[in-house]
């Protein structure tokens, strides 16, 4: 395919006619190294969408079980804060890391959910590790959780610019709906 293109920069139009074009596109071969190369990034892709939204699922699923088995602690850890009506945010909470966490692992509605869990995550990180207004002795630690959880939010935004990816439920909707093409450009 790259002989192809070089003929067709290098030669004018006078010297190279269209069944010249046309022969030279239909003998030419793409090399296989091409080939691997293009599969290989395509696997590579796909691989590394599913493992990313498996790796971010398994920081909220967790939380969400956990709020959920131990609910009487976290409304009092989200009292402690100030939040108002600290039941319901708690229960908000465990279902958006419940339902949330398990939408990311099959790619369910994906882009919905990581901007959802990128608004739950930064703002989480204002209230409940505010290290500027914690004592000197837990400033270090607080600083660092504040700014994982801002590059967290940088991953979920990540995510729900690039979609599920090729392996998720949502590439197997937009296939059903609209044909394998779409479900390529859209997941």
């Amino acid at each position: 395919m790259a002989f192809i293109f070089q003929k067709l920069r290098t030669e004018t139009p006078e010297r190279l006619d269209e069944p010249e074009a046309a022969r030279l596109q239909t003998h030419c071969i793409e090399p296989p190294y091409l080939i691997m190369q293009r599969t290989s990034s395509a696997f590579l892709t796909d691989a590394g969408t599913l493992a990313g939204r498996l790796l971010i699922a398994s920081l909220f699923l967790p939380a969400g079980i956990g709020k959920a088995s131990q609910f009487a602690g976290t409304v009092g850890y989200i009292s402690s804060v100030g939040l108002p009506l600290p039941s319901v945010a708690a229960a908000l909470a465990l279902v958006l890391e419940i339902v949330g966490g398990l939408a990311l692992i099959v790619g369910y509605r994906t882009r919905f959910f990581a901007l959802a869990f990128a608004a739950f995550t930064l703002t989480a990180s204002f209230f409940f590790h505010a290290y500027w207004a914690v004592p000197a002795d837990q400033q270090l630690m607080q600083q660092l959780l504040f700014f994982k959880n801002v590059a967290v939010v940088g991953g979920l935004l990540f995510v729900a610019v690039q979609g599920a990816g090729r392996w998720s439920l949502d590439a197997r909707t937009a296939a059903t709906r609209h044909g394998p093409a779409a479900a390529r450009s859209l997941a």
